[in-house]
């Protein structure tokens, strides 16, 4: 386990882990201008509506002769399926009387059940192999290349920069989109910018932790953040800090400890994170307000 922290378990489990460590740093950055926006359960869509493009992906690049796991490809029929999912989700909410959250309820049910079902036909297929798509699911890092992990940290870490050059306008649309209009931006064009940010970070996290657990890696750390501290920027990075670290650690342990699933592992210390700062946060955590409710009534009655 310790050779495993100190990225001293091989090569390709010193790249899955600092792949792990730059996609939960990049997912708590992204999601906590999702959680501002209040677009949390966008990204669940979102998440849900790759599962096709993954099926119809593989069936096209086995219909081309190759053997239909090439993540690359796959990340490409995830990415095209998920914007399809995410124009579903555009026109149901702007031209029908459907409220948000039922709109997102129609497009995550329908693309996820289309994907149980081209799944599923393609493990009746004679291919030899569609073994391990299901990964997709939960995650699995067990047999992820060199190239698989380089993609991932790159693809995090284009994330990141992008978020760092558009901070500003996000924050001001989180916050006050008509004020945001007034100064001269466009809060639909920005809104659109972190929904093709949050798809990126589903994509390049679909290997990792699978698409159903990478909302919670995109919504826990920011909402353990939130408790910290009121200012935007140190709260994108405490919760990149919280991704980051629950991704390292549950990369390593998944390394250290053989049959342990990486994408569980990660989301349950993310949790863990959240759970602390909930109870031992300044100002809003629960320990420290009984603390400080125990400290005003003994003011009070020596008063």
């Amino acid at each position: 386990m310790l050779e495993a922290l100190l990225l001293r378990a091989g090569p390709n489990a010193t790249l899955v882990t600092l792949a792990a460590l730059t996609l939960g740093f990049a997912a708590g950055v992204v999601g906590a201008f999702l959680f501002l926006r209040k677009r949390a359960l966008v990204s669940d869509a979102i998440a849900h509506a790759t599962l096709p493009g993954v099926g119809l992906a593989f069936l096209a690049m086995v219909a081309l002769g190759g053997d239909g796991r090439l993540l690359a490809g796959l990340l490409l029929g995830a990415g095209l399926s998920a914007l399809l999912g995410l124009g579903a989700l555009q026109l149901l909410t702007r031209h029908t009387r459907l409220p948000e959250d039922a709109a997102i309820g129609a497009v995550l049910s329908v693309f996820y059940g289309l994907g149980i079902v081209i799944l599923t036909l393609i493990q009746g297929l004679n291919t030899g192999h569609q073994a391990g798509l299901e990964s997709f699911l939960l995650g699995s890092t067990a047999g992820m290349l060199r190239a698989d992990a380089l993609l991932i940290a790159g693809g995090g870490a284009v994330a990141l920069a992008l978020v760092g050059l558009m901070r500003r306008p996000l924050t001001m649309v989180a916050f006050d989109p008509g004020y945001a209009t007034v100064m001269g931006l466009r809060p639909r064009l920005y809104d659109l910018a972190l929904m093709v940010l949050t798809l990126g970070v589903v994509l390049i996290g679909l290997r990792v932790v699978g698409l159903i657990l990478i909302v919670a890696l995109l919504i826990t750390p920011a909402v353990a953040a939130r408790m910290w501290t009121d200012r935007v920027g140190l709260m994108a990075l405490v919760a990149g800090a919280i991704g980051g670290a629950a991704g390292y650690l549950g990369a390593a342990v998944s390394a250290a400890v053989p049959g342990v699933p990486t994408g569980p592992v990660i989301v349950v210390l993310a949790f863990a994170g959240f759970v602390l700062s909930a109870l031992f946060a300044p100002r809003r955590g629960l320990v420290v307000r009984l603390l400080q409710t125990r400290a005003l009534r003994r003011r009070m009655r020596a008063a």
